[in-house]
C-alpha cells in the first residue's frame, strides 16, 4: 500500500479544519493539490474518507484511520527531530501539548515562560480539553505530550509536576467562607453544582469518602460557566485548588475534610517513543524543581 506522509498530513488537517480550503491555507498548499492528495489516499484504501459536505467529517473509514494518520505523523515528527538533534543539542521542532482547564490557568504560564526562556528553539502549541480527551489526544498522535491528572500506571518518563487538593469554593458572603477548612457535610445545606469537565470522578470518591450520597442538582461541562454559577448564588461546588486563578474577588476556596488530592503529570506517550523536545521539556522542568514519579525514559 503506497500511503505517503503528505497524503496522511493532507487527510488529517481537513479532518481537523472541517474543510479542504482550511486545510490548504493551514499546509500551505492549493486546494487543487489537497483534493488531489486526498482523492489518491482514498484510492490506496478503496474507500472515502471524508463527507464532501460543510462542515467536512470523516466517513466511518475516516474515523478509524484518522488515530492512525496521526500517530504516523507524530511518529515521522519525531523520527526528524531525532536525527536532527543527534547532530545538534539544540534542534528547533515544534510540539503539541495538551492540558486540562485548571492546568492550563494554574500552572501552565510558568512552565511556558521557563520553556520559553530556556529552549527558545522548541515551539509548543497549545491543545486544551478534559482529561480524557487529554489522554485520547496523547496516544492518537495528536499531541506529542500531555499534563495528565492521576494517570495510573504512572508511565515511564513521566514528571510529577505538582499535586493540589479538591476545595470547596462558594460566595464571599456564604457564611462558610472564611473558615480555615470544613467538613463536606457542611455543604449539604447549599445545592451542589458539579463539574463534568473532568473532576466529577473525583467529587463523587470525595462523597464516598465521607459517607456522603452525590446528589448535583446541576452538571455543567465548563469550569467557567460553573464558577459564574457559584457567584450568581445558584450553589457551591467542589474543584481543584489549582483552580484559584480563575476565582473572581466574589469567591474563595474553603479546603475540604477530609482531604482528596490530585497529581499532575508531564509525560509523553506510551505506545512510542517520545519526541525529543520533549524529553527536553521534561528534563528542563526535573531541574527547576519539579518531583520526579518514574524513571526517566531513554
Amino acid at each position: 500500500m503506497d500511503v505517503t506522509l503528505r497524503q496522511l498530513g493532507v487527510f488529517v488537517a481537513i479532518a481537523e479544519h472541517e474543510g479542504f480550503g482550511a486545510a490548504a491555507a493551514a499546509l500551505g498548499m492549493s486546494q487543487s493539490s489537497v483534493s488531489h492528495s486526498l482523492a489518491a489516499l482514498e484510492r490506496t484504501v478503496q474507500g472515502e474518507l471524508v463527507h464532501r459536505a460543510a462542515p467536512v467529517r470523516p466517513t466511518p473509514l475516516g474515523d478509524v484511520l484518522l488515530p492512525h494518520a496521526r500517530a504516523t505523523l507524530s511518529a515521522a515528527r519525531g523520527f526528524t527531530a531525532a536525527a536532527t538533534a543527534h547532530h545538534s543539542a539544540a534542534a528547533a521542532g515544534s510540539i503539541g501539548l495538551a492540558v486540562p482547564p485548571t492546568a492550563a490557568r494554574g500552572l501552565l504560564p510558568g512552565l511556558l515562560r521557563l520553556w520559553h526562556e530556556q529552549l527558545p528553539h522548541v515551539e509548543i502549541t497549545l491543545f486544551e480539553g478534559l482529561d480524557e480527551e487529554v489522554e485520547e489526544w496523547l496516544e492518537s498522535g495528536t499531541v506529542d505530550a500531555a499534563i495528565l491528572i492521576d494517570p495510573d500506571p504512572l508511565p515511564r518518563g513521566a514528571l510529577h509536576l505538582a499535586t493540589d487538593a479538591y476545595e470547596a469554593v462558594v460566595r464571599s458572603d456564604h457564611p462558610l467562607a472564611g473558615e480555615k477548612s470544613i467538613e463536606l457535610a457542611d455543604l449539604l445545606e447549599d445545592p451542589l453544582l458539579a463539574t463534568t469537565s473532568g473532576c466529577e470522578t473525583q467529587v463523587k470518591h470525595l462523597h464516598s469518602l465521607a459517607g456522603l450520597p452525590y446528589r448535583p442538582t446541576q452538571r455543567i461541562r465548563e469550569l467557567t460557566t460553573l464558577l459564574c454559577m457559584v457567584e450568581a448564588g445558584l450553589g457551591v461546588a467542589i474543584v481543584p485548588s489549582l483552580a484559584a486563578s480563575m476565582l473572581s474577588d466574589t469567591l474563595t476556596l474553603i479546603p475540604l475534610r477530609p482531604r482528596l488530592e490530585r497529581r499532575l503529570v508531564l509525560t509523553g506517550p506510551t505506545g512510542r517513543p517520545w519526541h525529543p523536545n520533549v524529553t527536553a521539556v521534561r528534563d528542563l522542568s526535573d531541574k527547576r524543581g519539579a518531583d520526579t514519579s518514574a524513571p526517566a525514559q531513554g
